[in-house]
């Protein structure tokens, strides 16, 4: 039985990874990878959020909206703060990797449009947090995360219960309720795409063998559908998918993948796409790719730069 074999089967059966110790070199390559997706993610979902939160209509929603930015903030602090734990450069991962070098999901690289997007953002992608790192957290075999992840789901709950209510109040004003359909018609395959390649594509299976996580990436979009698609029907908000009662799986409507418009945000259903084109569109990055890297990067170079000056 090989090394790999051996560690795997530890996972499996209960096995915690405590220590770089107890890893082989798949089992960190894979937990390394997945952190630096996590950490990218959670802090690259603050830019967008910023450009709308001072449209909140009240102090109480830019209370909570500021709160919610907060624990973005936090959750990647534990993201990368493990991976520094890992051996990791972390400032070199920060303030130094180019933009489109990034990991975070496709649907970070855009400007919100209006207070609603952001309740739609917390409402269908911050589900897509709480059904990904939920799963992380029943099942990972890698400790310190596991521990982490009891504060990560508690406040992704809270994330999405947030944009659950923003969702509801837009639903009770005509102008506000277009809005709120408007835009989950751009958003809500963008949180599908969340979930990555279907399983049958899928060439690498480290997460599952070493219990990173547990579930595969359509179970995972099946457990986002089966939370998304019954909230979004009960505020009459329309949504491209349905429950089939004869497979008992929900089922998307229109074609997934999909090409998509970038500059209108909108999905061309007359052209189906492949999961090989969808990673291109990813690699390409959004429009605000840069602008919102830049943002997160520039109080450090602008530090850097004025050290230069005073021991010049």
């Amino acid at each position: 039985m090989t090394q790999a074999n051996v560690l795997q089967n530890k996972v499996q059966n209960g096995f915690i990874v405590e220590r770089m110790e107890d890893m082989n070199e798949e089992y960190l390559k894979a937990l390394v990878q997945t952190l630096v997706i996590v950490g990218d993610t959670e802090l690259l979902s603050v830019p967008p959020l910023l450009t709308v939160y001072h449209e909140a209509p009240n102090l109480n929603y830019k209370i909570t909206a500021l709160a919610v930015i907060q624990d973005e903030i936090g959750h990647a602090h534990i993201a990368y703060r493990l991976l520094e734990d890992l051996g990791q450069n972390v400032d070199e991962l920060l303030y130094h990797r180019p933009a489109h070098r990034w990991k975070n999901p496709y649907a970070f690289d855009f400007k919100l449009n209006n207070w609603i997007e952001f309740g739609v953002f917390n409402g269908l992608f911050d589900r897509a947090g709480y059904t990904l790192l939920g799963d992380a957290y029943e099942n990972t075999s890698y400790g310190p995360w596991k521990r982490a992840l009891v504060k990560v789901d508690k406040e992704e709950l809270f994330h999405l219960r947030n944009g659950e209510i923003i969702m509801k109040a837009g639903k009770k004003n005509p102008e506000t309720a277009k809005q709120v359909q408007e835009a989950v018609d751009w958003m809500f395959l963008m949180a599908l795409e969340f979930f990555g390649v279907a399983d049958n594509l899928k060439s690498r299976s480290a997460q599952l063998d070493y219990k990173l996580k547990g579930k595969t990436n359509d179970e995972l979009r099946q457990k986002w559908l089966s939370t998304a698609v019954p909230f979004c029907e009960s505020i009459g908000v329309k949504v491209p998918a349905h429950f089939d009662e004869k497979s008992g799986k929900y089922v998307i409507d229109v074609p997934f993948p999909c090409k998509f418009d970038v500059e209108n945000r909108k999905w061309l259903f007359d052209e189906p796409d492949t999961w090989e084109g969808v990673v291109e569109r990813f690699k390409k990055r959004g429009p605000q790719n840069v602008e919102f890297v830049k943002r997160i990067q520039q109080g450090a170079h602008e530090f850097a730069a004025m050290r230069e000056e005073e021991v010049s």
